[in-house]
């Protein structure tokens, strides 16, 4: 029986070793999969990260300011009788420096935004072109007082010669747009 039992031992020593090798290879493949896994996730996470601080850089830019200015009511150039409009307006500004320099000229964009508004009909402000028109008119006026021209698409006819001026810009407009926050018209 010991003859039988160690022949029969060389005979198994081989299939163990073949299966410590397959074990051994399958254990190292693991590693090599787990490994490269782990490499790509934390690439992916510093991707992400890197976007992430690229996005919310780009936003601390581009976050415009607002400003509303107080409700105003003015008498309107119709003829047939009295007619007013009441309008908020809301100033979108580059930044909030912007802001304290818009705040110093107030009272000189807000005497500015009253005459324009009062050059208008009715008829002309219920129609969206109209409105449009008035925005970019107001744009302009609010402009002027930060040392900045409009853009030559915007300049109104002289009343004195009847040509445009077409003046470049000295710099960048920061008041973005004028926005309507409400605009009642009686």
């Amino acid at each position: 029986m010991s003859a039988t039992s160690s022949a029969a031992s060389p005979g198994k020593e081989p299939a163990k070793s073949k299966k410590l090798i397959v074990i051994g290879a399958v254990v190292a493949l693991l590693v090599i999969v787990a490994a490269a896994l782990g490499l790509f996730l934390v690439n992916k996470q510093r991707h992400a990260a890197d976007d992430d601080a690229q996005e919310s850089k780009a936003a601390a830019v581009l976050v415009p300011t607002f400003l509303p200015m107080e409700n105003m009511v003015v008498n309107l150039a119709d003829t047939g009788g009295d007619r007013f409009a009441q309008i908020g307006i809301t100033l979108e500004l580059q930044d909030e420096k912007t802001s304290a320099s818009v705040k110093q000229y107030m009272p000189s964009i807000r005497n500015g935004v009253l005459m324009l508004v009062s050059q208008r009909t009715a008829e002309e402000l219920l129609r969206r072109e109209g409105k449009e028109k008035l925005a970019a008119d107001i744009l302009a006026e609010v402009s002027r007082p930060l040392g900045v021209r409009p853009s030559a698409a915007r300049v109104e006819h002289d009343a004195d010669d009847g040509e445009e001026e077409e003046r470049p810009r000295r710099r960048a407009n920061p008041v973005r747009r004028v926005l309507f926050s409400s605009f009642i018209i009686q």
